[in-house]
């Protein structure tokens, strides 16, 4: 492989030769045979998946139309923190359960319930797991088949549910702010005062998030290219239908670019000259070109939503004599080597607030 020292020749003046992804063997078996949008190679089935993936579900319209679903679903996370109170909680592993059951009701439009949604969540959780760590096509089968009655599950669920439409509105967080300061309880006042500060404890959030995808992008290699025809870069022949890897990771810490860049320091973004549109080839965590990330507007509504959420209803702390462990755990997809536990103490005075369904708090 060779090692490239500009990505941007990669991703956006050669962005049509490498649009193609190089999809392994065990790609393959978990993949419907390399089939989905992610997989497919470049041309008319693929453009034709993405704009209906973009238009019917990961666009902005689409998404702020399911805030009532993605309200409901943080606030049954937060009534499990809550019933939970003083006791260790694995945090990472609920935060997946709560985008599991968003993106199936936006796919399905339900959700799993009770037990049943702790097991198959526990089991969807494991199997991608092992996903990204194997890649071995042998045992990626078996993974596919119980992927696959993961997913005939929900469906055969949905199927046996009534078919009610889901109410869509469109609010964004200061409509919300602005209504429940209209609405509010007279006990429990909202004040413009209070609603200027909640603003603006949003962009250090937004800052917090960037730095976050800066240290530990989701994949410290993106999804591997492929070029469609051999090509000369920086003088360096790649071959058609090589593998080429972005080390974004590599990027995001290099200390020619970045200050300091093993700290964690949001403040590098309050000046806002970078994002992560894929134009900068210093920061780029969702990638770049045609095959850039569709699912950046989701990432951004449910990071700042849970994040201000939990911050606001919960006091955090580790476990007696526990030290916080933020080793990675190197792979296709990074993650943390050891999990967050974590004890969470309710710091609402009204217990109302952390029931799973309420109409008129903060989380409406």
């Amino acid at each position: 492989m060779a090692p490239f020292v500009d990505s941007g020749l990669v991703l956006k003046d050669k962005d049509t030769i490498f649009a193609n992804r190089y999809v392994s063997a065990a790609g393959r078996e978990i993949s419907y045979g390399g089939n989905e949008i992610l997989w497919n190679p470049s041309g008319p089935k693929w453009r034709m998946l993405r704009k209906v993936c973009v238009r019917d579900m990961l666009s902005s319209s689409t998404l702020d139309s399911v805030y009532a679903l993605r309200r409901r679903e943080l606030r049954q996370s937060i009534n499990y923190f809550y019933n939970k109170a003083g006791s260790p909680v694995n945090v990472g592993e609920q935060r997946f359960l709560t985008m599991l059951n968003v993106i199936t009701s936006m796919l399905w439009g339900s959700t799993v319930k009770g037990e049943e949604r702790s097991s198959l969540g526990a089991e969807f959780r494991h199997v991608v797991t092992e996903i990204v760590e194997l890649g071995v096509t042998k045992k990626m089968k078996v993974l596919a088949k119980r992927f696959d009655k993961i997913f005939e599950s929900i469906i055969d669920q949905r199927q046996k549910l009534d078919r009610n439409g889901v109410c869509h509105e469109s609010k964004n967080f200061l409509q919300v702010l602005l209504k429940l300061k209209d609405e509010a309880d007279p006990k429990i006042p909202l004040t413009m005062t209070e609603i200027k500060a909640l603003l603006m404890q949003l962009p250090y959030l937004y800052v917090v998030m960037k730095e976050v995808l800066r240290i530990h992008p989701a994949a410290p290699l993106l999804i591997p290219h492929c070029p469609s025809e051999t090509v000369t870069v920086r003088g360096y022949t790649v071959p058609e239908g090589s593998c080429v890897f972005i080390y974004v990771w590599a990027i995001q810490r290099d200390g020619s670019i970045w200050k300091n860049p093993t700290e964690f320091h949001p403040e590098r973004f309050l000046d806002n000259k970078r994002d992560y549109s894929g134009n900068d080839f210093n920061y780029f965590p969702f990638g770049s070109g045609r095959r850039i990330c569709a699912g950046i507007g989701m990432t951004e509504r449910m990071f700042m939503y849970s994040l201000a959420s939990l911050i606001h209803s919960f006091d955090w702390k580790l476990t007696e004599g526990e030290t916080l462990d933020v080793t990675e755990k190197f792979s296709i997809i990074l993650k943390k080597k050891m999990p967050l536990v974590a004890l969470p103490t309710p710091r609402l005075s009204i217990p109302t607030l952390y029931e799973k369904c309420v109409s008129r708090v903060l989380y409406e």
